[in-house]
C-alpha cells in the first residue's frame, strides 16, 4: 500500500494552485471543473487536488493498494464498524475502492486500478507525498484503531505524535496529540537534501521564512522545513524518511528526548509554535458522502 494524494476543498482554489506551482514547486496536471490537480515528478497523476469551496476542509487522503489488500480492508473495516462506502474515483487516474471515516472524522480513501503516468523531469519538483499528518483528540486510540481496522502499524510514539506506517517507510501518516481533529500538515518528498534547501531559498525569495526548519526529525530521521501556506495549511519539504523492517520495534516517548532547548536532531532553527498551531486548525474533516455497506468477499461468496 502507498500514500498517493490528498484532496482539499477551500476558497480560492485557483490562487492556492498558483502558489503551489509558481512558488512551492509543483507542476500543474489538469483543471477539471473547479478542481485543480497538481503533480510531482513521480508516476502519480496528481499529489494534491484543490476544489473550490466556501469553507476549507479535507475531502479525503488517498492510498493505492492491491485488490487483495482492498478485500482485507473491506472485511476489517466492516468488522470494526467504521462508516464507509464503495467509491469510483472521478479524480485523475480513476480507480475504484472504498472510503472510510475514522473515529475522529479522518477520511481515508483506498483505490485499486488507479492509473499512473510517465514521470517528468524536474530536480526541484516534489517526487511524491511522503506523509500526511492529522491532529487528534486521542492520538493513542486512533493509532490502535488504524492498526486493528486498517492493518497499519505504529512505528513510534513521542510526546507529540503517534507515527504510523502502511509499508516499509517509517510513516505515511501520524496522529498529533493536539486535543482536536484536523489536518496537521502535508509533507512533500523532495529528490534530496539539496532540493529541500533550494526550496527553502525559493520561498525566502518571496519573503517567506520557515515556520520550523531546516532540521532533522528523530522518528523517521527525515530532513524537514515547514511553511505556513498562504491558503492556510502547513506544508513541508522533506526527504529521506527511514525505511524500517517488519519487526521494527515501536519506540516510546522516553526513547525520543532532546537536550534542553532542542526539538530536533540538529537544533539549528526555531519553531513558530503559535503560527503553526493556528494553521493546523484550519482544515477540518467533512464527510460529503452517504455511508453504504461494503461488498465484502467471504469464503462463501468468493
Amino acid at each position: 500500500m502507498k500514500l498517493r494524494s490528498i484532496e482539499l476543498a477551500l476558497p480560492g482554489a485557483a490562487e492556492a494552485a498558483a502558489f503551489l506551482t509558481d512558488i512551492w514547486g509543483m507542476a500543474p496536471a489538469d483543471v477539471v471543473g473547479d478542481i485543480h490537480y497538481l503533480r510531482g515528478s513521480g508516476s502519480y497523476p496528481y499529489l494534491v487536488a484543490l476544489e473550490e469551496s466556501a469553507q476549507p476542509y479535507v475531502r479525503s487522503t488517498t492510498f493505492v493498494c492491491t485488490a487483495d489488500r482492498l478485500e482485507q480492508l473491506k472485511r476489517s473495516v466492516t468488522e470494526a464498524g467504521l462508516p464507509a462506502a464503495p467509491v469510483s474515483s472521478s479524480d485523475l487516474g480513476g480507480g475504484h475502492g472504498i472510503i472510510v471515516e475514522l473515529a475522529e472524522g479522518e477520511l481515508l480513501r483506498f483505490l485499486v486500478d488507479a492509473a499512473e503516468v510517465a514521470p517528468i523531469e524536474g530536480a526541484d519538483l516534489p517526487v511524491k507525498l511522503t506523509h500526511v499528518v492529522f491532529n487528534s483528540a486521542d492520538a493513542e486510540a486512533t493509532g490502535h484503531l488504524v492498526e486493528d481496522a486498517l492493518g497499519f502499524r505504529v512505528s513510534d510514539r513521542t510526546k507529540g505524535m503517534v507515527f504510523v506506517r502502511c509499508n516499509d517507510s517509517h510513516h505515511s501518516t501520524a496522529f498529533a496529540r493536539a486535543g482536536f481533529a484536523s489536518l496537521n500538515h502535508i509533507a512533500f518528498e523532495m529528490e534530496d537534501l539539496d532540493a529541500v534547501m533550494r526550496g527553502i531559498g525559493r520561498l525566502r525569495d518571496q519573503d517567506m521564512a520557515p515556520a520550523w526548519g531546516p532540521g532533522r526529525h528523530g522518528p523517521g530521521a527525515n530532513v524537514f522545513a515547514y511553511f505556513i501556506a498562504p491558503f492556510g495549511p502547513v506544508i513541508e519539504f522533506s526527504t529521506a524518511v527511514n525505511k524500517v523492517p517488519d519487526d521494527y520495534q515501536a519506540g516510546a516517548p522516553e526513547d525520543w528526548t532532546w537536550p534542553a532547548k532542542r526539538i530536533d536532531q540538529w537544533g539549528m532553527s526555531d519553531k513558530d509554535f503559535d503560527g503553526l498551531r493556528a494553521a493546523e486548525e484550519k482544515f477540518r474533516h467533512r464527510r460529503d458522502w452517504q455511508v453504504q455497506p461494503l461488498d465484502v468477499l467471504t469464503e462463501e461468496n468468493h
